[in-house]
């Protein structure tokens, strides 16, 4: 996994209408027409999104005649999974050390406090 490759698919997903585009490919292959269907743009605006997502390698586009669909292809994604990893666990053990506290803190708020000694009544001093 290169870096220029993650840089560019964490480029293609930072669009809004780019992540909308590849959820609605998640559902399977799809054409450019129908792709531009819920957005108010134009059929080359969504073209050019589309072509930032293949650049990517997010989107493989194929050709069947006259019809050109676009599917989602993965293996960005995996490679930014990959990449998440490690902070994933280094989140992971700070939230299990947090849990940890809180159970700590709950024990503590739930014992009873040890009852007080009844202090001896004090003799007067004499002088």
């Amino acid at each position: 996994m290169s870096t220029d490759r993650l840089s560019a698919t964490f480029a293609a997903l930072a669009d809004p209408t780019r992540r909308a585009i590849l959820a609605r490919l998640s559902q399977g292959e799809n054409s450019l027409t129908a792709l531009a269907e819920p957005f108010e743009m134009s059929l080359p605006a969504v073209s050019k999104h589309l072509k930032v997502l293949e650049r990517a390698g997010l989107v493989r586009r194929g050709r069947e005649a006259q019809w050109r669909p676009a599917r989602i292809d993965a293996a960005p994604l995996r490679d930014i999974t990959e990449w998440l990893e490690p902070y994933r666990r280094l989140w992971e053990a700070r939230f299990d050390r947090l849990d940890d506290y809180l159970a700590e803190l709950q024990a503590k708020e739930s014992k009873p406090e040890p009852a007080a000694k009844p202090k001896s009544p004090s003799k007067p001093r004499r002088r």
